[in-house]
C-alpha cells in the first residue's frame, strides 16, 4: 500500500475555478466547505473585476463557479453577464434547491438565457438517501428544479443547454462505475419523473472539514484513508484536475484545487493571488501541493469535478 502521495506538476491552465462565497441555503453532511446559511464570507467586487481580465490574459477555456451556493453572491449574475462576449464555458455548481428561495425563482431562466452549464448535486435517485445526506425536503425540491430546467431546454440534447448531475456516496466507500450508474440514473429519473440530463459525474468524498469530522466521530476516518490508499491507481495521475486548474478562494488567493483551498494547503511556487496573475506572467510548470487527502482523487477510477478519470 502506498504511503505518501507522488509529486505532480502543474500544466497549462484550462479551468479557473472560483469559490465566490461560503453562504448556502443548505447544510450538507458531506460538505467539504462547511457552507451554511450563517456563513458571511464572500468575494469582493474588486476581486471579481479581475476574473474577466485573467481569463483573457491566460486564455482560460472554462470558468467554474462554486460556493456555498454561488448564486447567493450579489454579483453572481453580473459576473456571468460580463463574460457574455467571451468564448468560454461557464459552469454553475448548483444545489438545485436555491431555485425555491426568495429572490432566486427567476434563476433558471437567467442561467438558460446565458447558456450557463448547470452541474447539479443529486447524490442519489432515491429520496431517503438524498435526505440522509442533504436534509429533509431536499429531494422533492431537487426533482422539481430538474423539471424546471428540462422545461427550459436543459439536458435535452448533446449540443443544447448542458445539465450534469453529481453523485457522491452517502457512506465512506468508493463510487460505483460512473458509466453503469449514469445509465441507472437516466432510466429511473426518466421513468419516475420524466427527467433527462446530459452526464453523471461520480465524485469520491473528500475526507476534509465537515466530512472528516463526521467520519472521525464515527471512528471511520482512518479506515476510509486506508481504503483510499489501498485503491490508489497510478493511471489517474495523468488526468488529475489540479494539473490544469487554478482554484481561487473568496479572498482572491490561489490554490491548486478547491480541496487544497479548504484546508489552506498552498504550494511554494506559482502565483499567490489573482492580482499576481495580472501583474506578472506565469508559466505553469511548478509542483502541485499534495497531501494525504489527494488519495481520494486517485482511488479506483479516480475523481474530479468532472467525474471519473479513467
Amino acid at each position: 500500500m502506498i504511503s505518501s502521495f507522488p509529486l505532480i506538476n502543474k500544466e497549462t491552465i484550462e479551468t479557473l475555478q472560483i469559490n465566490i462565497g461560503y453562504k448556502c441555503n443548505q447544510v450538507c453532511k458531506h460538505c467539504h466547505v462547511n457552507s451554511s446559511p450563517l456563513r458571511t464570507e464572500k468575494m469582493s467586487n474588486e476581486i471579481i473585476s479581475l476574473i474577466p481580465k485573467v481569463i483573457d490574459k491566460y486564455r482560460i477555456k472554462t470558468l467554474d463557479i462554486t460556493g456555498g451556493a454561488p448564486e447567493m453572491h450579489p454579483e453572481f449574475r453580473n459576473l456571468i453577464i460580463s463574460l457574455s462576449n467571451k468564448n468560454i464555458d461557464i459552469i454553475d455548481r448548483c444545489n438545485l434547491t436555491i431555485f425555491f428561495e426568495e429572490g432566486y425563482k427567476d434563476l433558471p431562466q437567467f442561467l438558460a438565457k446565458n447558456k450557463v452549464i448547470v452541474t447539479a448535486s443529486l447524490p442519489c435517485y432515491e429520496k431517503n438517501n438524498v435526505e440522509q445526506q442533504r436534509g429533509y425536503g431536499v429531494f422533492d425540491k431537487s426533482i422539481n428544479a430538474l423539471k424546471l430546467l428540462n422545461n427550459l431546454g436543459y439536458g435535452k440534447s448533446k449540443n443544447g443547454l448542458q445539465l450534469n448531475l453529481v453523485y457522491n456516496p452517502v457512506n465512506p466507500i468508493l463510487p460505483p462505475s460512473q458509466e453503469s450508474l449514469e445509465s441507472n440514473y437516466k432510466r429511473i429519473l426518466f421513468e419516475k419523473y420524466n427527467i433527462s440530463f446530459n452526464n453523471l459525474y461520480t465524485i469520491t468524498n473528500m475526507p476534509i472539514n465537515r466530512y472528516a469530522d463526521s467520519l472521525n466521530r464515527e471512528k471511520k476516518l482512518e479506515t476510509y484513508y486506508k481504503l483510499l490508499k489501498e485503491n490508489f491507481n497510478k493511471n489517474n495521475l495523468e488526468n488529475l484536475m489540479c494539473k490544469k486548474t487554478i482554484s481561487v478562494n473568496w479572498k482572491g488567493e490561489i490554490y491548486d484545487c478547491d480541496f487544497n483551498q479548504q484546508i489552506n494547503l498552498k504550494g511554494n511556487k506559482g502565483p499567490k493571488t489573482l492580482s499576481d496573475l495580472m501583474n506578472k506572467s506565469f508559466t505553469f510548470d511548478y509542483e502541485v501541493a499534495v497531501n494525504e487527502h489527494c488519495f481520494a482523487c486517485t482511488a479506483g477510477a479516480g475523481s474530479s469535478c468532472g467525474g471519473t478519470l479513467t
